[in-house]
């Protein structure tokens, strides 16, 4: 017989105190190097960096992976408890997350999810990961008793999910706060029972859910279940460690940017010959302007001062859903024959600039000699990124940069 277990489920999150939100929230911590960290948490005690990138307390040099970092996490969250900058909610909650950047807003669901339904790929995945980094995140997570870093999820077209989040947005934020980006990052959390139990049943009726970020932590998360599984003679499923923090937006509403290339040389190539060789495989045009690619199969190439657009044949653009990726033929086509670079992952030629840097970053990089030149490309769609994870397949490193990006430190969820 088959045991029912639901896809999400609502938690007691762990949360910033009234109107304490706009010194705690922090960015991710895999997006900040050790020394950002340390001076953007300069003057900030209470910011959640002290919890995400703990060796900022730490003497420099430090190991970011040694046995004191983690202590000192778990340190500086019980100082944050004992303080009252940080509370746990009484019941368990669905909450409703919105983010604004600019002009672009967006409002998901912060709910616990499924590791059961993460080990058996109905929570999908597109990414390879690695074991150094679930390490990193797994030893976090055992330090802390708490799963700090959500993993950014995506849910297919459900618009009776979206209203009942739109409708929690209209009452006054319980947490609210703007980040050093310029991002508002706005929690309500969602307390009746009715609309708590439409979402559980929404969301279980739905067939698959989509990481969009944070495939280590989605990772680590089931490894410490699976540990403490095996560690619990008494294990029922319904134990916090089975689920894992994360925060669900409708697909339509996510924003993936263009994440561009920079290339080092021209593999020994004369810029004549280079060029004879893109033009066997693309038309090009001369432009006038730095090129943002309007459509997929256009690429932008910026070379000796001068902007290019290029536009794929069309009979080498394949059918399968990780071949046809903009990311897969700029790749296929030109920068692994013609450039020679094969393992985008490894080599050291190869450099990669997400969108919300702008196309002025390529040429910078460019026109100082660093680099010999740029490619801009037309960014992945989301349903590019779910074919692929249909499919079972792994999206190219570099294929994603998704804007605007969740805070650290809004909502954590508790295993201890």
């Amino acid at each position: 017989m088959s045991i029912f277990r639901p896809l999400v489920v609502p938690f007691a999150a762990l949360r910033p105190a009234h109107g304490r939100a706009q010194e705690v929230i922090a960015p991710p911590y895999d997006v900040l190097n050790t020394e950002e960290a340390r001076a953007l948490a300069q003057g900030r005690p209470w910011s959640f960096l002290h919890i995400s990138k703990p060796e900022i307390d730490l003497p420099a040099g430090i190991d970011p992976y040694s046995p004191q970092v983690y202590a000192k996490a778990a340190e500086n969250l019980k100082n944050m408890l004992h303080a009252g900058v940080l509370k746990q909610d009484e019941q368990a909650c669905y909450y409703a997350y919105r983010l604004i950047m600019g002009e672009h807003a967006q409002v998901g669901l912060v709910a616990a999810a499924s590791v059961a339904d993460y080990d058996s790929n109905r929570i999908r995945k597109h990414e390879f990961t690695r074991p150094d980094k679930e390490d990193d995140r797994v030893r976090q997570i055992e330090a802390l008793g708490a799963q700090t870093g959500p993993v950014l999820l995506a849910y297919p077209h459900q618009p009776e999910v979206d209203a009942i989040l739109a409708a929690a947005t209209r009452q006054e934020a319980d947490a609210d706060g703007v980040a050093e980006s310029g991002v508002r990052h706005s929690l309500w959390a969602i307390r009746d029972a009715d609309s708590i139990a439409r979402l559980s049943a929404l969301f279980d009726a739905m067939p698959a859910l989509y990481i969009a970020d944070g495939h280590h932590r989605s990772a680590a998360a089931s490894r410490v279940c699976a540990a403490r599984r095996a560690a619990n003679p008494a294990h029922t499923g319904g134990e916090a460690y089975n689920y894992f923090l994360s925060v669900i937006f409708p697909h339509h509403q996510m924003r993936i940017m263009d994440y561009n290339r920079l290339i080092k040389d021209l593999n020994g190539l004369s810029e004549p010959e280079f060029m004879a060789t893109v033009a066997e495989n693309f038309m090009i045009e001369m432009e006038d302007a730095a090129v943002q690619p309007a459509r997929a199969g256009e690429f932008g190439l910026y070379l000796n001062g001068r902007w290019m657009r290029l536009t794929i044949r069309a009979d080498l653009i394949p059918r399968d859903p990780v071949g046809r990726l903009d990311v897969s033929l700029l790749q296929n086509n030109l920068i692994a024959p013609v450039l020679g670079i094969t393992d985008p992952r490894r080599d050291k030629r190869i450099d990669f600039v997400g969108g919300i840097r702008g196309l002025d970053e390529l040429q910078r990089r460019v026109d100082s000699g660093e680099m010999a030149l740029a490619f801009s490309l037309h960014p992945t769609s989301m349903q590019d990124l779910m074919a692929v994870a249909d499919a079972n397949e792994v999206m190219p490193p570099k294929s994603t940069w998704f804007e605007p990006k969740l805070a650290d430190g809004l909502a954590s969820h508790m295993l201890d």
